[in-house]
């Protein structure tokens, strides 16, 4: 009896990491939607709709580029990381945005 308890307490621990999982992973993937409405106050330094340069780089068809201008290669880690740590007068974004909103962000960015 106790092996069974233990069992079925096994089975039911691992499916609530299994769900938390996948939580995480669906709030990693953003929502593209609500990234454009979070990109508004970005769009003053950068632009998206063409490659013309404002006060930042822009932005359009950056997820189809091989590197960011850093020469890192574009992947949603690095992007997050230069949300986060801004520079070359970007404001750091790590403590003004949420996860959420950095996620959402760059949802919207693979939209572009």
């Amino acid at each position: 009896m106790k092996k069974t308890a233990s069992l079925f307490l096994t089975i039911v621990l691992a499916a609530g990491v299994a769900v938390g999982a996948q939580d995480e992973e669906k709030n990693a993937k953003g929502n593209a939607e609500k990234g454009k409405e979070t990109f508004e106050q970005c769009g003053a330094c950068h632009e998206v709709a063409t490659a013309e340069k404002k006060m930042g780089p822009s932005l359009q068809g950056l997820y189809k580029k091989g590197k960011l201008k850093n020469g890192k290669a574009v992947t949603d880690a690095n992007v997050k990381a230069l949300i986060n740590a801004g520079g070359n007068g970007m404001p750091a974004y790590a403590d003004l945005l949420s996860e959420e909103e950095k996620n959402d962000v760059i949802a919207y960015l693979k939209t572009i």
